[in-house]
């Protein structure tokens, strides 16, 4: 047994142990409900900092992008119209009547098994068909209406439901543009809303471009290539700001008057610019307008075949045969 002494040192000892007994527990307690958090590698180690481990967001949450938005693709995953030597095929006409084209003649629907049956041919080859709604979005009149403009636009629902189906099937949508005595810039304008889809283009019909004292189906219209450079440069800085994969530009023609000053019509990163010849008649009549209007170093080409007008119709087999080559086939 200590003496008292020997109890006066031992005391404080004794208390000191308590205490950092104590102490020891409450830290170790601390631990157990708090994780340390990773220690920071620092700048020059080279490794990635550790992710903290957070809940998945309900299936509902949008995800929030790494980085810059990744363009949208066109139909099969592509970014350019015409990748992979890609022929273009379609159904020319507007919403609810024939008398303007066979697109006409029932619903998206229903015009959709005719024109996979009337494109198929041209993938001989190999050559990939893409499927297409030409769509009179804007139809010239031939009286002057409310605006005095000789046009007037189909209704939006109608074009709604063509982008429904172009996206239900695989299609891709142009809307076609007959603008009477309007320019062609204020009547695309109008269709901005729809333009800002990845599967739809834009065509010009210079046919029914009008100028001041002229009248729809007494005059051939024309247009300067001006005008087509300003609606081409507004399409192309829609196409950029909106992250759209490339679009068709197409531009109708028959007559070299129809544009005027075309080697000025300027080329465009973003579109898929296409000449597109509209003349009609038995093959060899096509054939010598073709060769006459086309101007292959500056756009892709495209060809027309009427049901009724060209007698006889040309083969898809001899269509293919051209030179120089047709990227893009439309049946009125």
């Amino acid at each position: 047994m200590p003496t008292s002494e020997d109890s006066v040192d031992w005391v404080p000892l004794y208390l000191v142990s308590l205490l950092l007994a104590a102490f020891l527990l409450v830290i170790a307690a601390v631990g157990q409900q708090a994780p340390a958090a990773p220690a920071d590698p620092g700048p020059s180690s080279g490794k990635p900092a550790p992710r903290a481990i957070r809940p998945a967001p309900p299936a509902s949450s949008a995800p929030t992008p790494a980085g810059p938005e990744v363009p949208r693709t066109l139909p099969g995953g592509a970014a350019r119209i015409f990748t992979g030597d890609r022929v273009l095929v379609a159904y020319y006409g507007t919403a609810g009547t024939g008398s303007l084209g066979v697109l006409g003649e029932g619903s998206p629907e229903q015009i959709m098994p005719r024109l996979i049956r009337a494109a198929a041919p041209f993938a001989r080859g190999g050559r990939p068909v893409q499927p297409v709604f030409e769509l009179i979005a804007t139809v010239v009149h031939g009286s002057p209406g409310k605006d005095r403009d000789f046009n007037a636009d189909i209704p939006r629902a109608q074009v709604q439901r063509y982008i429904d189906a172009a996206h239900h099937h695989g299609a891709l949508l142009i809307l076609d543009l007959q603008p009477g005595r309007a320019d062609f810039l204020s009547v695309a304008k109008r269709w901005e809303w729809a333009l800002k889809d990845p599967w739809v283009g834009l065509a010009l019909d210079p046919e029914w471009r009008m100028r001041p004292r002229q009248v729809p189906g007494r005059v051939i219209g024309s247009v300067a290539a001006a005008e087509v450079n300003r609606v081409s440069a507004w399409l192309e800085d829609l196409t950029v700001r909106e992250g759209l994969p490339e679009k068709v530009f197409l531009l109708h023609q028959f007559r070299t008057s129809m544009i005027r000053g075309i080697e000025r019509v300027r080329p465009r990163p973003h579109l898929a610019m296409v000449q597109h010849v509209d003349g009609f008649g038995p093959p060899r009549a096509k054939l010598a307008t073709f060769r006459a209007v086309i101007r292959p170093s500056q756009f892709a080409l495209g060809f027309k075949l009427f049901y009724d007008e060209d007698v006889p119709r040309m083969r898809p087999e001899r269509v293919l045969r051209i030179r120089p080559r047709i990227s893009f086939v439309s049946f009125q």
